[in-house]
């Protein structure tokens, strides 16, 4: 049988929603939580010169960026076709296009341009950039705007330390900044100083754009983001880890490479230095509807990520024992992060644990089409909530 007829016959057998396979990303720099669920044997499986592994994506149509020894489509979703057959996310938009992702957003981008992950260190990340669009374009990515939440469920332990540090002081010079690049390879550079950090709370999240120094605390982290691994680390010394220099020139041109200016060009100014970052990049939930009529129906709704126009998420509860109907205006993703049921007819369920290359019940990518038409979400628990993560694409108008 024919790879496309494969891909059509999935979409066809799930009413316009696909499962997907679990999708492992190691990162040689980071230490793992050890909250994605994954089985404690496993958080080195694609060896200890790789790192451990401290991220899970969602719907990626994204290759990670993690130098020569990058696995082939590591980081790319895969559709779990019949007999239990992998066929990568790539090739499925590639072949549904329109019919999958809706005639607006294919027309503008061909593709799928987001996508999601869970990103779970025990310790902090080094402060670091993700280059605007002008920038990433010179090594052939795009600007990676992107937002946090912090699930409640996966959030068991706080790390070694649930803060992050946003943008830069008011009133520190661009003389101060590149003195710390300079130093990058003196020990602890000490970039932090001139930088505010916020105590992370469960159950809300973070905007950042791209052009913004931040430095992500402990807690496991669900982040949606523009289709893009680009990021430079302007951080030597984090949690008593020396940073490799390497990382503080990724994704820069050849040309710029030992260039501080170029560096100090990557930072958006007007963005790092504003005084009220709070206000600004912080974000509670909020209610798609009136809370009383959606209970009424049987489910809580909360946009959980709302400050970007290129992607956008929502967590969605059905209560215990509820049957709900919901219905969005395009095409997600979405991940289960508490209890079982049915999407559908299609059973839904949130593993305990999960071996490395083991396939699972709790992702799926929901086409335009049907999320439109509304999903029929069941909850099999009369005690348990039911509840997923949503990640949308851009806003378009229909």
């Amino acid at each position: 049988m024919h790879q496309n007829v494969k891909i059509r016959n999935a979409l066809a057998q799930g009413g316009g929603i696909l499962r997907l396979a679990p999708t492992w990303v190691p990162r040689s720099f980071c230490l793992p939580g050890r909250r994605l669920k994954l089985h404690p044997d496993d958080y080195y499986a694609y060896g200890g010169q790789r790192g451990g592994i401290d991220e899970r994506w969602f719907s990626s149509t994204t290759p990670a960026n993690n130098g020569p020894l990058t696995t082939r489509n590591e980081g790319i979703s895969h559709l779990v076709a019949e007999a239990e057959e992998l066929i990568p996310f790539t090739e499925v938009v590639a072949e549904l296009g329109p019919e999958l992702l809706g005639e607006p957003l294919w027309q503008k981008y061909r593709g799928w341009p987001v996508f999601a992950k869970f990103f779970d260190n025990l310790g902090p990340l080094p402060h670091h950039i993700h280059h605007r669009e002008e920038h990433a374009r010179l090594v052939g990515q795009h600007g990676k705007p992107e937002s946090y939440f912090f699930p409640t469920q996966l959030n068991p332990h706080r790390g070694r330390f649930p803060y992050t540090f946003f943008g830069i002081e008011p009133g520190t010079s661009r003389a101060q900044i590149r003195q710390c690049l300079a130093d990058f390879n003196k020990g602890d550079n000490k970039i932090t100083n001139y930088s505010r950090a916020y105590r992370l709370e469960p159950g809300t999240g973070w905007d950042v754009p791209p052009g913004l120094l931040h430095a992500p605390g402990s807690l496991c982290t669900y982040e949606p983001q523009f289709s893009s691994d680009v990021f430079s680390m302007y951080q030597s010394l984090v949690d008593d880890q020396i940073v490799p220099e390497e990382l503080l020139w990724k994704d820069c041109p050849p040309e710029k490479i030992g260039d501080l200016d170029y560096l100090l060009e990557l930072i958006d100014w007007e963005l790092n230095l504003d005084p009220d970052v709070l206000s600004h990049r912080f974000m509670r939930p909020r209610p798609v509807r009136p809370e009383a009529e959606m209970q009424s129906e049987g489910y809580s709704e909360h946009l959980i990520c709302y400050r970007s126009t290129l992607f956008s998420a929502r967590e969605l509860t059905v209560l215990p024992g509820r049957t709900a109907q919901v219905r969005n205006d395009g095409p997600y993703g979405f991940i289960m992060v508490q209890g079982h049921g049915t999407c559908n007819g299609l059973p839904i369920e949130t593993p305990a644990q999960i071996r490395f290359g083991q396939l699972t019940r709790d992702e799926y990518f929901v086409s335009a089409a049907a999320a439109r038409a509304g999903l029929n979400l069941c909850n099999g628990s009369d005690t348990e909530p039911l509840v997923m993560l949503k990640h949308f694409g851009p806003t378009l108008p229909a």
